[in-house]
C-alpha cells in the first residue's frame, strides 16, 4: 500500500480524501495558495505545502515538483481539470508517481469526445447523433454546414468538456452564430482549447449515470444508476439514486450496456458512463468520466463502499474482491450541492468571510464541506462550498429528510443557493419525481422557498426583535461587591 499522497486539488474533496487515507494510515500532502490558507483540508494534513498562486492547481509541472520534492508515492487528482489529463498521468508515471485514476491510454480514448461516440456506436450501442468532426476558431463556415445536415435543436460543446462548460444549446440556425461564440469563449477560459463539435438535441431529456469500478485483472462491476437532471448552466445541482425514469426492465438494459461500454475502452479503476434517457425511455450514450464525479456520495450511501479508498486499493494493484452478485443496493438517496452564488441576483458568485456555520446531522445525514466558522470562501474557484447527501428507506422519506437537513443549515456572512435547493425540494415537479433537464426554467425559478405564511411569520419575528431592542431602556446596573468598597481600599498606599 502506499505511504504518501498528495492531493492535487482543494475544498471539499481533498477533505474527503484526506480522510479516507487517514482511515488507511497513509500521509497527505495538500497543496494550497495564499487566500485558501485557512481553508479545512490545509488543517488536516499531514502537509502543506503553498502555491505561488490559485492557477498553481492547473500546473503539472508545479505539482509534479512538489511531489518529487516531499517523497510522495501517489498523486490523487479530485475530480479536477488534471484528472482527464493523459499527458499529466505519462508525467507522474515517467517520475516515479503513481497516479490515482485510470491508465493514460484509457484516459485518452475516453477524453476523445468524437472518437469515443463513434467506437460505442460501431459496437451497436445506440449514442447521441453528433458531428463527424470538431471545429476551430476558422472554420465557422464548416460548422454551419454540419449544423444544417444534422438539424436543428443543437447542442454545441467543448472538446475537452465534460463538466458542463463551454456548452450550449441553440435552438435555431439564426443563434448559431452567437452561442458557438460564446461557447468558444467559455471553453479557451476554462479547457485552454476552443475546439468545438455538435450533437442533436434530445429535448426533453434525463440525465442518467452508471457507476463503474474496475481493477487492473479484468474484474468490472457497477454499483447502479443515479438522475442529475436538475441542473444550472449544464452543471447538476440535486441528484438521486435510483432515477425515477426507469422502468426495471429499462434500467437492467441500461446497466447492462454500461458494462459493455466499459469493456470496450478496457475501463480500470472508477469512473462514470453517462446517457441521455429521452420521453420514451430510450437511451444514448454520451459520454464517460474517467474520475471520481462530485456525486460519488449517492452511490457511497446507496452501497455502503468508500469509492475513494477502492480507487486508491485498486491503484495499488489490488484485486475488485467483489463481483456483481455480491453489490447490494438499497433504499433512496438525494444530493444537493451547496454553492456561494446568489440566485436571486443571476447566479452572481458570492465569495467572502463567513461568520457563522452551521452545519446539518441527524441519522443518515452527510455534509461534505471545507466550511467552518470564521472560514473564507475564495474569489478564485468554483462556488461549490458543501455537499448535502441523505439517505433513506424510500423516496419520501428522503425528500422528508433532505428538507429537513437545508432546514438546519445556516451560513451567515455570504449568499448562497440554499433558497432555491429548498424550492426544489418543496416543487411538486420534483416530488411527484415529474422533472427533466429543463425544470429550473420551469415552476421553481418563480416559487419562494416557505409557504407564504411562514415568510409572514418570521418577518413579524424579526421585526418585534427589532423594535424590542430599540425601545429596550438602558440601566446599568453595579455588581453588589463594588458597594462594600472593597476595591477602593485595597489602593491605599501604605
Amino acid at each position: 500500500m502506499f505511504r504518501k499522497i498528495l492531493i492535487a486539488n482543494r475544498g471539499e474533496i481533498a477533505v474527503r480524501i484526506i480522510r479516507t487515507c487517514r482511515e488507511m494510515g497513509i500521509r497527505t500532502v495538500a497543496v494550497y495558495e495564499a487566500s485558501d490558507r485557512e481553508s479545512l483540508h490545509v488543517r488536516l494534513a499531514d502537509e502543506c505545502v503553498q502555491l505561488p498562486g490559485h492557477a498553481g492547481f492547473m500546473e503539472p509541472e508545479t505539482l509534479l515538483a512538489i511531489a518529487v520534492e516531499r517523497g510522495v508515492d501517489v498523486l490523487h487528482p479530485g475530480y479536477g481539470f488534471l484528472a482527464e489529463d493523459a499527458n499529466f498521468i505519462r508525467a507522474c508515471e515517467g517520475a516515479g508517481i503513481a497516479f490515482i485514476g485510470p491508465p493514460a491510454e484509457v484516459v485518452a480514448a475516453t477524453s476523445d469526445k468524437i472518437g469515443a461516440l463513434e467506437k460505442v456506436r460501431a459496437a451497436g450501442i445506440p449514442t447521441v447523433i453528433h458531428s463527424t468532426r470538431s471545429f476551430g476558431d476558422d472554420e465557422f463556415d464548416d460548422l454551419t454546414a454540419e449544423a444544417g445536415r444534422l438539424g436543428f435543436p443543437l447542442v454545441i460543446k467543448s472538446c475537452s468538456g465534460g463538466r458542463g462548460r463551454g456548452e450550449r444549446l441553440i435552438a435555431r440556425a439564426d443563434q448559431l452564430a452567437e452561442v458557438a461564440r460564446r461557447a468558444r469563449m467559455e471553453a479557451r477560459a476554462v479547457y485552454g482549447n476552443s475546439r468545438l463539435f455538435l450533437e442533436r438535441a434530445i429535448l426533453p431529456a434525463h440525465q442518467i449515470g452508471v457507476q463503474i469500478v474496475a481493477d487492473n485483472h479484468g474484474n468490472l462491476v457497477h454499483l447502479g444508476d443515479r438522475e442529475g437532471s436538475i441542473i444550472h448552466r449544464n452543471q447538476k445541482l440535486v441528484e438521486e439514486a435510483p432515477s425515477l425514469c426507469l422502468s426495471p426492465a429499462r434500467r437492467a438494459a441500461l446497466l447492462d450496456t454500461a458494462l459493455r461500454v466499459a469493456r470496450l475502452f478496457n475501463y480500470q479503476n472508477v469512473g462514470t458512463v453517462e446517457f441521455l434517457v429521452d420521453e420514451t425511455g430510450e437511451f444514448y450514450f454520451s459520454e464517460i468520466k474517467a474520475r471520481i464525479q462530485i456525486e460519488h456520495t449517492l452511490t457511497e450511501m446507496m452501497t455502503r463502499l468508500d469509492l475513494v479508498r477502492e480507487q486508491i486499493r485498486l491503484e495499488a494493484g489490488e484485486p475488485l474482491g467483489y463481483s456483481q452478485p455480491d453489490i447490494e443496493i438499497r433504499g433512496w438517496a438525494i444530493t444537493c450541492r451547496l454553492q456561494a452564488e446568489d440566485p436571486a441576483r443571476r447566479y452572481m458568485p458570492s465569495p467572502g468571510h463567513l461568520r457563522h456555520v452551521r452545519l446539518p446531522g441527524g441519522p443518515e445525514v452527510r455534509v461534505d464541506t471545507y466550511l467552518y466558522c470564521d472560514s473564507e470562501v475564495p474569489a478564485f474557484y468554483d462556488p461549490l462550498i458543501a455537499k448535502v447527501t441523505v439517505w433513506a428507506a424510500d423516496r419520501p422519506a428522503c425528500i422528508d429528510r433532505m428538507r429537513r437537513a437545508l432546514e438546519d443549515f445556516a451560513i451567515i456572512g455570504a449568499p448562497t443557493n440554499l433558497p432555491l435547493l429548498m424550492s426544489i425540494m418543496r416543487s411538486p415537479g420534483f416530488v411527484d419525481g415529474h422533472y427533466t433537464t429543463d425544470f429550473l426554467a420551469g415552476e421553481v425559478a418563480a416559487k419562494p422557498a416557505t409557504d407564504i405564511e411562514d415568510v409572514r411569520r418570521d418577518l413579524a419575528v424579526i421585526a418585534a426583535v427589532l423594535y424590542s431592542r430599540h425601545h429596550e431602556a438602558f440601566v446599568p446596573r453595579l455588581p453588589d461587591q463594588w458597594a462594600t468598597g472593597w476595591h477602593r481600599s485595597s489602593r491605599q498606599i501604605r
